[in-house]
């Protein structure tokens, strides 16, 4: 059957409207939020008490379809912020600072007028997210450290931070590479043994990533590591994350730290274990805002 131009027309038209109603039967909005030369755009969904996710580095907020649908069945709002560089989020990229970063998630916060709520904040997201509740503490009501490498160690330690798996982490993500050796780094750094690493062959920015990498290296660890002194911060690892120093936090800082460990996963989590990722941001949140 051959297809004349209004045919395709027609069928492209219905294509494209599907797709819409796919998105608004999954109930994602997008908020946009402005400042100067910062343009912010983020994913929202669901109803309730409001989980804001910060993705790993170089990585967007759709690496958490997954997980914020979960929350979302679960009763909870979830906004993703995408960070700066990565679809419709533009801000200088050259020499951001950590500051800026979490600028970023206060500016969506504030447009959408969330009030204190729980933030989670995957890998290098675990930075911004404690620079909020040290620059913005009226944004953040508890704390999500998921996959996340503290910065600093204690005393007697002989790692350096942020030392692990520095090769593998920068090689995954370079598409230059073959896919067959970042798949081998994707294995050796982000993904628990037998969890098949190919969600994350796409997906990464590398404008993002460096700019990122500076805004790390630019902000003094002292100034944010602890997430302030009060705000409560559930640990969350993966039983086989070969980045993460496990199990150190709550010796540093005491109760205000609740440690918990999802099984069979590894750095990248969200691909790996969105349900019982969820399920552990969830059960945290839900007794963050008993308090």
């Amino acid at each position: 059957m051959q297809f004349t131009k209004s045919m395709q027309s027609l069928i492209l038209a219905g294509l494209f409207t599907y797709c819409l109603a796919s998105h608004a039967a999954d109930g994602v909005r997008t908020i946009v939020a402005e400042k100067g030369d910062v343009h912010i755009e983020a994913f929202d969904q669901g109803k309730g008490k409001v989980i804001v996710i910060l993705p790993s580095k170089g990585r967007g907020a759709h690496d958490y379809d997954e997980v914020a649908r979960y929350l979302a069945d679960d009763g909870y709002r979830v906004i993703r912020p995408e960070p700066r560089g990565i679809n419709g989020s533009k801000a200088p990229m050259e020499t951001p600072t950590l500051h800026d970063f979490a600028a970023d998630v206060a500016l969506i916060m504030d447009k959408a007028k969330t009030g204190p709520a729980v933030v989670v904040g995957h890998a290098w997201g675990s930075q911004p997210a404690r620079v909020l509740a040290v620059d913005r503490p009226d944004l953040v009501k508890g704390i999500v450290l998921a996959a996340a490498s503290i910065g600093k160690l204690p005393k007697g330690s002989s790692e350096k931070p942020y030392g692990r798996m520095v090769e593998a982490i920068k090689g995954a993500g370079n598409y230059s590479l073959p896919e067959a050796k970042r798949i081998e780094y994707l294995k050796e750094a982000f993904f628990a043994p037998g969890n098949d690493p190919r969600a994350w062959l796409t997906g990464w920015y590398d404008k993002t990533h460096q700019s990122q990498d500076h805004a790390r290296d630019s902000t003094p660890v002292e100034s944010y590591w602890s997430a302030g002194d009060t705000v409560p911060i559930l640990d969350l690892q993966g039983d086989s994350d070969a980045v993460v120093i496990p199990n150190i936090l709550r010796s540093m800082l005491g109760d205000r730290v609740e440690h918990k460990t999802i099984a069979h996963s590894g750095h990248a989590m969200a691909p790996e274990k969105p349900r019982e990722m969820a399920s552990a941001i969830a059960e945290f949140t839900k007794r963050v805002y008993a308090d």
